[in-house]
Parts: structure tokens; C-alpha cells; sequence
């Protein structure tokens, strides 16, 4: 504000979206934000905030789902949550949906975020000989819990964390254990929408690798991000102004396809109208395998011990 911007793009996380907000509000400043899930952050009635990605709660309702497919069926979940907003929002979401699908939380904690030691938790979920275990924290707890897991030798038919298995640290961390682990994702290079504005999903992955001269995709993270630069492109061509009230109106009133997929707020600024997908790490690759639409792999299920791997 200090710098009489007239955007703002939003920062990395829930807890810092929500402390933007107040400023965009205060002094009536759209913001588009990709990294701020928390539906906290949407529910103070701002009119100048919103998120293009999809929120919390739909963060690993899509494992529940891609879970209840499979033979056999696994009907069990411990449920590991680290204390932030976001987290907690995912961790709900889970157990409210989870019976509709036939399976029961047995098991549920919450833990300091960005705890160091998660064997504790870890011990007490294994007496629970869960068919899931999932975890809604951040990339350093998903590494911890899944080291916790090996030493401890609590074996899952499924592994699924919230965020932090998307990246390339994951794997580069953990090397082979991290095969197997499933998480939600809210854009893969497998996606098959058809835009109507920017770059085609192929299109977008090339041009990333070519950018930054890498052999790995981008992540969801990368495109979400890119997601909310194109929603203020396409709200300042229909407002055809720079002024930001016209432009904090255009996106409310967007709806545009892009490479990340749908863009469309609802009344509160979510982007509650665009999917997510499931993938899990096999032999150090990302696959999509869920939904069957948009895969471009199978699920390897169930999990294997960790003593015959």
C-alpha cells in the first residue's frame, strides 16, 4: 500500500493470505491469491480476496473417494493434523466424509505445526493397525511422519498427506520410501482441460521447462500461482481498466477455462467450481490415478510393508 499498488498477488500459505486480506480490505485493493486453501480466509464477508485454487476441505476427500474403488476396500483411517487453519480444515473435511463412503476414523490428532518428532504419534496410531493413514500438514511434517512410519514399522494400505509429496524435496528426501504415497493435488500435467485463454497444459509444461532450463514439471504450486497472474489478466481485459474497483468486479463475475482449470469465485471469492486430482509417487514418478479421466496411471495398492520392500 505504502508503494499506491493497485494488485496484490497473494502470498505463500493460509496463515499469511489471512493477514493479507485485512490490508486488501482496508484499503480496498484486489487481491488474487493461489496459496491460501483456509476457507477462514474467506469467511469474514472481504470483497477483495480470492483464491483461484480449490479449498481445504477438498484436499484428500478425493483419496476417500479414489479409496473406496479399490479391492479390497480399505475401511479404517488415522487421521494426523497439524494445528494450522489449513490443516485443520483438511483434517475435518476427512472425517465428516469419510462415513458417507463406509469407512470410520479411528484414529485422530492433532500436533504442533512444523513439529519436529512425530514418532509419539506415530506409535499411538499403530496400536489403531489403520487400512489409511493420512496426514494434513506441510512438506517437512509429510517427511517426518513418513520416516516415523518406517522406523516405527507402522504399515498402511495407504499413505496420503496434504501437501508436501507434490514437490521434488519429497522424493528427494526420502528416495525410495516415498514411493507408493498418495496425495491431493490441485493440478497435475496429466489434466486435460481445454482452454480458452493462455497456454494449453502441454503448451504450459514446455514452456516452464524451457524457462528455467529443467527436466522435472511443474508442480501444482508453480501453476496455481500462474493461475492467479492469468485471473488478473483476463479481469483487467474485461474491465478494460486499470481502476481497482472496476477490476475487483470483473472477478467476481469471471468464469475462464485455463490450463489449471476452471477460474469462478464464488460469493465469497473460492474457487469452489475446479476439481482436484489424486497422484501417487511410483518408482520416483508423479502419476496421476485418480479420477479415471484424467489418469495416466493405476493405483499400486495395496501399500507394501515396509519390511518386504
Amino acid at each position: 500500500t505504502d508503494e499506491k499498488a493497485n494488485f496484490i498477488l497473494g502470498p505463500y500459505g493460509s496463515a499469511a493470505t489471512a493477514s493479507d486480506a485485512i490490508v486488501v480490505e482496508r484499503n480496498s485493493i484486489p487481491m488474487v491469491e493461489a496459496n491460501g486453501a483456509a476457507q477462514s480466509i474467506f469467511s469474514k464477508g472481504y470483497k477483495f480476496t480470492f483464491g483461484v485454487l480449490s479449498p481445504a476441505n477438498k484436499y484428500l476427500t478425493g483419496v476417500i473417494d479414489m479409496a473406496a474403488t479399490l479391492n479390497p476396500k480399505p475401511t479404517t483411517i488415522a487421521m494426523l493434523t497439524a494445528n494450522d487453519n489449513f490443516s485443520v480444515e483438511v483434517a475435518k473435511a476427512v472425517e465428516d466424509y469419510a462415513p458417507s463412503k463406509g469407512m470410520q476414523v479411528v484414529f485422530t490428532k492433532q500436533y504442533p505445526a512444523a513439529a519436529p518428532d512425530v514418532s509419539g504419534l506415530i506409535s499411538q496410531a499403530k496400536q489403531k493397525n489403520p487400512d489409511i493413514v493420512m496426514n494434513s500438514g506441510h512438506l517437512a511434517e509429510s517427511i517426518a511422519i513418513n520416516k516415523a512410519a518406517k522406523q516405527l514399522g507402522l504399515d498402511a494400505k495407504i499413505f496420503a498427506y496434504s501437501v508436501g509429496p507434490s514437490t521434488p524435496d519429497f522424493i528427494s528426501a526420502l528416495g525410495a520410501d516415498a514411493n507408493y504415497v498418495y496425495d491431493g493435488s490441485q493440478w497435475t500435467p496429466q489434466v486435460k482441460y481445454k482452454p480458452t485463454f493462455y497456454l494449453s497444459v502441454a503448451e504450459y509444461v514446455k514452456a516452464y521447462k524451457a524457462k528455467f532450463s529443467s527436466n522435472e514439471d511443474p508442480d501444482y504450486h508453480v501453476a496455481e500461482s500462474t493461475a492467479a497472474c492469468l485471473a488478473f489478466q483476463k479481469a483487467i481485459e474485461n474491465a478494460g481498466s486499470l481502476d481497482p474497483s472496476k477490476v475487483r468486479d470483473a472477478l467476481a463475475s469471471l468464469d475462464v477455462m485455463t490450463f489449471f482449470g476452471q477460474i469462478k469465485f464464488d460469493s465469497r471469492g473460492i474457487n469452489t467450481f475446479k476439481p482436484m486430482v489424486v497422484e501417487q509417487i511410483q518408482n520416483g514418478t508423479h502419476y496421476t490415478v485418480y479420477p479415471g479421466d484424467v489418469a495416466n496411471g493405476s493405483p499400486k495398492y495395496p501399500t507394501p510393508s515396509w519390511s518386504s520392500r
